[in-house]
C-alpha cells in the first residue's frame, strides 16, 4: 500500500498536492455549513423554502457577474492573487451571515457577498488546468473527488451534530478555516499562470473581458454548458432542499441527512479513483451521458420511496453518476480552452453551478411548498434525460475529436524471447 501511494505521489507535480492540501481543509469548513444553510435560514427567521431560495439566487444571480469578471482577471492578472483574494473574503462574509438577525438584511447582503466570493472561482480551475497535462486532468479532478468526499465525511456529520445546538459555531468555523488554508496557500503555492502570448500580453482589462464573445461563439461548448446547467439544477437539489424535503415530509432530522451525505461520501472514496481509471479511456461524451442518466434514476426514486434505507440506496445511485459526471466534465471544460483563454471558458463553464442557484432553489421552494412535494423529483428526472440526450448528440459530432481523447489504453512491450 505504501509503494502504491508513494507512486502516485509521484504520478503528479508538488504543486498539485498543494492544491490537494488546502482543497481538503477548505473543503471540510464548506461541508461543516453548506448543506445546513437552507435548514438555518427556515429556522432561525421562520420562513418557507420560497424565501429560503430567493436568498439562494441572490447569491448567485451576483455570484455570475463576479465569476465573469474574475474570468478575464483570472486571465489578466493571473491565478494566485484572486484566490488568496477570495479565501480572506470568505471568512469575513462567513461570519458576517452568521451575525445578520434580518431576513431584509439578508438580500442586499447575499447580493454583495456572491458579487465579490465567485470572482477567485475561475482561477481554481484555471489553476488546475496550468499544473496538470491533458492526460493527468481527469485523475487530478477524480483525486480532488475523494478529497473532498473525505471531508465530507467529516463535515456534514460534525455539522448534523452542531446545527442542532447553535448554528453560529458553523459559520465561525468555516472562517477559521478559511483563513488557515489562506496562510498555506500564501507561502507554498507560486503563480501557474503560462506567459502570456505576444498579442494579448498588454491588453486592457476590457478587452480581456470582450474575449468572452469569442466563448459564447464556440458553439460546441455552449451547447455542453447548457446541457450541464440542465442537469446541475437537479443536482443541486441534494444540497438545497432534500435536507427540507426529508424533514418536512418524512420526519428526518439534520443528523439523517448527514448520514446520507457520508453514506455518498464514502462511496466516492472507495471507488472514484478506480472509476477515473476506467472511463478516461471511454468517450468523454458517452461517460457524461451515462452518469446522467444515474442522476435520472436517483432523483426519481425520491419521489417515489419513503423508508430510509431506500433513500440511501438513491444517494449511492446519485453518487454513482457523481463518479463519472464530475472529473469528466472539469476535463471537458479544460480541454475546450486554449491556454490563454483558460480562465474566461472556466468562469463559463462555472454557470453551470451558479445560473442554475438563481433559479433551481426559489422553483424547488414554489413546488414543495405549494404542490406535491414528489413533484419536484419527477420534474428532476425529465430534466436529467433531455440532459443525457445531449451529451449523447454532443458524442456524435465531437467525440472523436483528438482534444476530446483522453488518453489511450497503455501498451504491454512485448516479452523478449530468450
Amino acid at each position: 500500500m505504501f509503494t502504491r501511494l508513494k507512486k502516485l505521489y509521484h504520478e503528479f507535480p508538488p504543486r498539485f498536492w498543494i492544491i490537494v492540501l488546502t482543497f481538503f481543509i477548505d473543503s471540510i469548513g464548506g461541508t461543516l455549513l453548506f448543506p445546513f444553510f437552507s435548514l438555518y435560514i427556515t429556522d432561525k427567521f421562520n420562513v418557507g423554502m420560497t424565501q429560503a431560495g430567493m436568498v439562494l439566487a441572490m447569491f448567485s444571480i451576483f455570484g455570475i457577474i463576479g465569476n465573469m469578471i474574475g474570468g478575464a482577471l483570472t486571465d489578466k492578472f493571473g491565478r494566485r492573487k484572486l484566490i488568496l483574494f477570495g479565501l480572506v473574503f470568505s471568512a469575513l462574509s462567513t461570519l458576517t451571515l452568521g451575525m445578520v438577525n434580518s431576513l431584509a438584511v439578508l438580500f442586499p447582503l447575499a447580493a454583495f457577498i456572491g458579487l465579490l466570493s465567485d470572482v477567485s472561482g475561475p482561477a481554481h480551475q484555471a489553476m488546475m488546468a496550468d499544473i496538470l497535462t491533458e492526460k493527468q486532468r481527469q485523475e487530478g479532478f477524480g483525486l480532488l473527488r475523494v478529497v473532498r468526499n473525505l471531508a465530507w465525511i467529516i463535515g456534514p456529520t460534525i455539522g448534523g451534530f452542531l446545527a442542532n445546538r447553535s448554528f453560529m459555531l458553523l459559520f465561525i468555523i468555516d472562517a477559521v478555516v478559511s483563513c488557515i488554508v489562506a496562510v498555506i496557500f500564501y507561502t507554498s503555492m507560486p503563480e501557474t499562470k503560462p506567459e502570456a502570448h505576444a498579442d494579448t500580453k498588454h491588453e486592457s482589462v476590457w478587452k480581456t473581458l470582450m474575449g468572452y464573445r469569442i466563448v459564447f461563439k464556440d458553439f460546441a461548448f455552449m451547447a455542453f454548458v447548457v446541457a450541464a446547467i440542465l442537469m446541475g439544477a437537479v443536482y443541486q437539489q441534494m444540497y438545497n432542499s432534500l435536507s427540507v424535503f426529508l424533514r418536512d415530509n418524512h420526519n428526518i432530522d439534520p443528523q439523517g441527512y448527514g448520514f446520507l451525505m457520508t453514506t455518498s461520501a464514502i462511496t466516492v472514496i472507495l471507488f472514484q479513483f478506480s472509476v477515473t481509471r476506467i472511463i478516461k479511456y471511454r468517450p468523454p461524451f458517452l461517460i457524461m451521458a451515462l452518469g446522467t442518466l444515474f442522476y435520472m434514476l436517483g432523483f426519481s426514486m425520491f419521489g417515489f420511496v419513503s423508508v430510509y434505507w431506500m433513500f440511501m440506496s438513491a444517494i449511492v445511485v446519485i453518487t454513482i453518476g457523481e463518479m463519472l459526471i464530475m472529473p469528466t466534465s472539469q476535463t471537458i471544460a479544460a480541454n475546450f480552452a486554449p491556454e490563454e483563454m483558460r480562465g474566461r471558458y472556466m468562469a463559463i463553464f462555472g454557470l453551470t453551478w451558479l445560473l442554475p442557484s438563481t433559479f433551481a432553489p426559489m422553483l424547488a421552494g414554489l413546488i414543495l411548498d405549494n404542490f406535491n412535494p414528489n413533484l419536484l423529483w419527477y420534474i428532476g428526472g425529465i430534466l436529467c434525460a433531455v440532459a443525457a440526450f445531449a451529451y449523447w448528440m454532443l458524442h456524435l459530432r465531437l467525440g472523436m475529436e483528438q482534444r476530446f481523447i483522453i488518453a489511450s489504453p497503455p501498451t504491454e512491450e512485448p516479452t523478449p524471447v530468450s
